[in-house]
């Protein structure tokens, strides 16, 4: 009686737990699908090797072509009287700056009359010596002579005729300030009534052409055996934050500079809508690529969560599996990925971030 009670209460508890246990249908139809709508906006990259690139973030600051910039000195002291531009206008080679009366060109129309005045002298000179030449009434030696000094005349003249030229001299004893190349001006010292002594040494404009400028990095000492020549640049500034210019490291500036306690490099970039104005700020990264390759994956792909990275890897709709990563470095779009996946295999760049909710909540 004992034994036919335990085994109809065997059969019961086989019978319960049996009823219980979900069929193979019912765990497919309770795992995750990805919807036709969701699949549809749902993007994927495929998991790649790539040479590996390394990039290096740096702080400087845009300035002119120091080859193309010209600092224009007065040649003469006096009273300005009259500037015609202002910082930041754009001058054409020639043009007119700025006006100086000076007592200097004063001096220097006093010497082109004297200079004038002594070549029409020897001119007489010589016709009268040649006269008396051949009326036989003085040697050849007269006429000689006064060819002589009407070529040294003549010769003074011509050395006066250059400084008014260089100068820019015009009548009224008045100097004039012309540009010497077409540019921006960039710095100027000098505002009209202001009075210029004869031996001041500073500049009272700077011109550049700014058509290509300079973005000048500072690095740390830590840093500069990582920096080459001839490496990729990609530069932005604070007036322009969504705009990147490209060039390449053109110079090793091979000093540290005493006061950033950095080294420069220079990078060449075209400026021809001359959006880049000297002295802005830039944040500049330099990139290379290294002679190896690496897993590599869109940087958006990668999730973030309980301090740990993953990524969505699809294997079909009803297959989307959470995997760990480990990241080896990140640059620009790209992630390099130290272990974790595979190469061929596709992972989620949209939708991944909901997907990976509701997989794991």
């Amino acid at each position: 009686m004992k034994r036919m009670s335990r085994l109809l209460l065997l059969m019961i508890c086989f019978a319960a737990c049996k009823k219980q246990a979900p069929s193979k249908a019912e765990t497919v139809n309770e795992s995750f699908v990805l919807s036709d709508k969701m699949l549809a906006s749902t993007t994927f990259a495929s998991v790649k090797q790539e040479p590996l690139r390394n990039e290096l973030n740096f702080y400087g600051k845009i300035t002119a072509d120091n080859n193309k910039m010209i600092e224009v000195y007065p040649l003469v002291g006096g009273s300005v009287t009259k500037v015609f531009v202002e910082l930041g206008d754009f001058v054409k080679k020639g043009q007119l700056l700025a006006t100086i009366r000076s007592t200097d060109v004063a001096g220097f129309e006093k010497e082109m009359e004297d200079a004038k005045n002594d070549v029409l002298v020897a001119k007489n000179n010589l016709k009268v010596a040649q006269e008396m030449f051949e009326g036989k009434l003085n040697a050849e030696r007269d006429v000689l002579e006064a060819r002589s000094v009407l070529e040294k005349a003549q010769s003074q003249l011509q050395r006066v005729q250059e400084t008014f030229n260089i100068y820019s001299i015009k009548k009224g004893a008045v100097y004039e300030v012309r540009a010497p190349l077409s540019g921006f001006i960039i710095e100027k010292k000098i505002n009209q009534d202001m009075l210029l002594r004869n031996d001041r040494s500073d500049n009272i404009f700077d011109i550049a052409e700014i058509n290509d400028v300079w973005a000048i990095a500072n690095v740390n000492e830590s840093d500069i055996n990582q920096v080459k020549l001839g490496f990729e640049a990609s530069v932005t500034t604070l007036s322009y934050p969504d705009k990147v210019f490209h060039g390449k490291v053109d110079k090793l500036f091979n000093i540290i500079d005493p006061e950033t306690k950095a080294m420069k490099v220079r990078i060449i970039l075209n400026n021809a809508d001359f959006l880049l104005k000297p002295e802005m700020r830039a944040n500049i990264k330099l990139s290379n690529v290294e002679n190896t390759k690496m897993i590599a994956i869109p940087a958006n792909s990668i999730i973030f969560d309980k301090s740990k990275n993953f990524v969505m890897v699809f294997h079909d709709r009803n297959n989307i599996e959470t995997r760990p990563i480990e990241v080896f470095r990140k640059v620009g779009d790209t992630a390099y990925i130290l272990s974790g996946l595979q190469e061929g295999e596709q992972v989620l760049t949209t939708n991944q971030l909901l997907i990976y909710d509701a997989l794991n909540d």
